[in-house]
């Protein structure tokens, strides 16, 4: 972090728990300008930590500081795309957790927004910072594990339920980013099946499945109400296999040398070769630090959009495998 990054001036909205995080790693790395909650007993709780930076219940006080730089949005879903949007029509450069919006249309306008202004738009796709999703993608991208033909995430585990929004927003969101950003195309087909079991249209269990103009797979199971703690994904190659599983304390990413290999031109039947596993050395870097430090960057030296069209492509990806829950 270069002395000019740390000393972007930023305001964050919405101090909840993981809002809190987002503030702890600010303060460090950036000037914490302004901190924004409708909780008086947050704003109270969060400005005894971080007194130097000026606390309010309006976002619009926030917005009206010509001196801001860039705000942080980290409030409850529904509200990211009016937030989002306010900012920049402000003129601030905005990081807006996932989903930046619960419509493509709504993300379109916002990509669109941040384009005319010149400003950063950057959902917060907090695993596409994870040193072993890092790696992954280095795996994927060197063709070390030769030409990948499907990927699978299993995210899973006894609770937290939800109640106000189902698995596939509240956790499909994080293992849809990576795959896309693995894979790098857009998917044609998007399917999804699920149930609520528990609250009335608020599906527990979703299985969901992609498939992408190359012909490559993705598929993935989301759910609370599982006996299995899971954050797996898995990269099958035509040479090697990976997985990538955020449960290991220590090997985050592990490569098998296992594949098919051609048919034998005696018999005519595919063989499948066991090679050596090995697991990488992974950095233990913080991701939410990396994300932040990425940020900061963009609104130092400025990007090329990609961020915000690479998270445009995953509210649209969520808005079909929405519709095609619901159908």
């Amino acid at each position: 972090m270069t002395r000019d990054e740390s000393g972007v001036r930023v305001g964050q909205a919405g101090l909840g728990a993981w809002g809190a995080n987002l503030v702890r790693n600010l303060d460090e790395i950036a000037d914490l300008a302004w901190i924004c909650d409708t909780s008086e007993d947050r704003l109270q709780a969060l400005g005894r930590r971080h007194p130097k930076a000026r606390a309010t219940t309006d976002f619009d006080e926030l917005l009206s500081d010509p001196t801001l730089e860039a705000v942080v949005i980290a409030t409850p879903v529904p509200t990211h795309y009016q937030l989002a949007r306010a900012a920049l029509g402000a003129g601030k450069h905005v990081f807006v957790e996932k989903p930046p919006a619960m419509l493509a249309e709504e993300m379109e306008e916002l990509v669109r927004l941040a384009e005319e202004r010149e400003r950063v738009l950057m959902p917060g796709h907090l695993l596409l910072y994870h040193p072993g999703v890092r790696k992954l993608k280095e795996l994927v991208d060197s063709g070390d594990l030769g030409d990948v033909l499907c990927v699978y995430g299993n995210r899973q585990n006894l609770g937290t339920i939800r109640t106000n929004e189902n698995a596939l927003w509240s956790l499909g969101v994080h293992d849809l980013s990576v795959i896309l950003n693995l894979i790098g195309e857009e998917p044609e087909e998007a399917w999804a099946h699920g149930n609520a079991f528990l609250t009335p249209g608020v599906e527990d269990v979703v299985f969901c499945y992609l498939r992408f103009p190359s012909g490559k797979i993705a598929h993935l199971h989301l759910s609370w109400l599982d006996p299995h703690k899971m954050r797996k994904l898995t990269v099958v190659g035509r040479d090697k296999m990976a997985v990538f599983d955020d449960m290991e304390l220590e090997r985050k990413i592990t490569v098998y040398e296992k594949a098919p290999e051609q048919p034998a031109q005696t018999y005519g039947e595919w063989r499948t070769r066991t090679g050596d596993i090995f697991s990488p050395k992974i950095s233990n870097d913080e991701p939410l630090r990396l994300e932040m430090q990425h940020f900061l960057r963009l609104v130092r030296e400025g990007g090329d959009g990609t961020e915000a069209r690479d998270g445009l492509v995953v509210v649209r990806a969520l808005q079909r495998l929405t519709e095609s829950l619901r159908g």
